[in-house]
């Protein structure tokens, strides 16, 4: 999996201090403590739990209020965090009657040097069907990964094109499932198994 261009420990570095950068956003934005005051508990999920985050700079929470789901808390959370002048964005999606019956938030941070991240928090009913779920696939995926499939996690998404947007779960499950170790297999396995809507898979 070694490319001349880009040796694997580089990668590695890069995902270890994208990680550890993530985790200070949160601290600093007090992202957790904006749901606490309006009785919400915040989890992290995606790559950033499971340890697969590498230049994609996106930080997923699920956050969990009892039910009913009030829309007038979750601004109330929304606007603690986009007190944050390095909150340049902040966009709204009710979700409720869809699929995935949430409130859905995507806020935008900048730092000084204009790297920017993106920070999706999806809010839920703590009786929703998906609570917890998503928390479990990412705790199960890096409890099975091996230092071979995670770097080949890693280097795929890595050589992706910034332009070019994939759920992490496809690289996952290409890896994990279907043995795939490069761009031309991941490509040719990305066509018989198209990514639509959310995606039920856990290894």
């Amino acid at each position: 999996m070694e490319s001349a261009t880009t040796p694997i420990r580089e990668i590695l570095a890069l995902t270890e201090a994208n990680q550890r950068r993530a985790r200070a956003i949160i601290r600093e934005t007090r992202l957790c403590e904006a749901w606490q005051a309006v009785g919400a508990r915040a989890e992290v999920v995606g790559s950033l739990r499971s340890g697969l985050l590498v230049k994609h700079l996106d930080i997923d929470l699920h956050i969990y209020s009892p039910a009913p789901l009030r829309v007038s808390d979750s601004f109330a959370a929304m606007t603690r965090i986009a007190s944050d002048p390095r909150i340049r964005r902040v966009e709204y999606a009710n979700l409720l009657d869809a699929e995935d019956g949430c409130l859905e938030w995507h806020a935008l941070y900048e730092e000084g040097d204009a790297r920017r991240w993106q920070i999706d928090m999806i809010h839920l009913a703590e009786n929703s069907p998906w609570a917890g779920y998503f928390e479990r696939v990412a705790d199960r995926i890096a409890a099975v990964l091996t230092d071979e499939t995670r770097e080949a996690i890693l280097r795929l998404k890595y050589e992706t094109p910034d332009t070019v947007k994939i759920p992490g779960i496809a690289y996952y499950r290409a890896v994990l499932e279907g043995g795939v170790r490069d761009p031309a297999a991941f490509e040719a396995w990305l066509g018989s198994h198209p990514v639509e809507g959310i995606v039920r898979w856990i290894p």
